[in-house]
């Protein structure tokens, strides 16, 4: 029975691990059965993610690619922007209500445990609420964190070209009887190296331990 068991939840881990690579497509066709079936597979990792030092991903995916963002000071940026640093990214909205509060404090406490090793790493907080995440408004949130963390907006083209190059889900989501709306997206801390490339994963509820441990080998390998 035991081994039965393992098997099926095998087997839906590699499910769900392939359809959270096809998350983009609910972008291009949101109303689709591929779109729909994308949105119920980034809400499960969303909300219940096991803890993990580096989620592995299926071959071919590719994840990360070139980005135009501004930064919380106005500047105009690009993923080259930060070629030299390894960055570590996620994306959120600055009204979100738990999930990127406590992922932003993981992050910062990793940094911490990293000691100098931190200082080749920046935190990237990109928003997917470009309409309420001016460049300001940004700036006021990332610092209740920590001054290291950089937080990006654009416009909505822009925000969406970043999400599509790292497989990020996101939607607006207006609760009934609410005046104003959420946003659902999926949740990964992502590890980039100094070249921009895909280094790690980090699903939901790592702890800064996890995080810490997982860059701190990723820095050993490139030393």
């Amino acid at each position: 029975m035991q081994r039965t068991i393992r098997a099926v939840a095998g087997g839906l881990i590699a499910v769900l691990v392939l359809l959270w690579g096809t998350v983009w497509l609910a972008r291009e066709a949101p109303n689709s059965a591929v779109g729909v079936a994308v949105r119920g597979v980034a809400g499960l990792f969303g909300g219940a993610a096991a803890p993990s030092a580096g989620i592995a991903v299926p071959g071919g995916v590719q994840i990360g690619g070139p980005f135009h963002l501004v930064d919380d000071q106005g500047r105009a940026v690009t993923d080259a922007s930060y070629r030299g640093r390894w960055m570590l990214v996620y994306f959120g909205y600055t009204t979100c209500p738990d999930v990127c509060p406590t992922e932003l404090q993981t992050m910062v406490a990793a940094l911490d445990k990293l000691g100098p090793e931190a200082a080749s790493v920046v935190p990237l907080f990109v928003t997917v609420d470009p309409e309420r995440d001016t460049p300001s408004v940004l700036a006021g949130y990332v610092k209740l964190f920590d001054p290291r963390v950089v937080g990006l907006t654009g416009t909505p083209e822009q925000i969406a070209e970043a999400a599509r190059a790292y497989r990020v889900y996101y939607a607006k989501a207006t609760p009934k009887g609410s005046s104003t709306y959420l946003m659902d997206h999926s949740s990964f801390v992502y590890l980039m190296d100094p070249q921009g490339r895909f280094s790690a994963l980090f699903g939901q509820g790592s702890s800064a331990d996890d995080l810490a441990s997982g860059i701190q080998e990723r820095l050993s390998q490139k030393s």
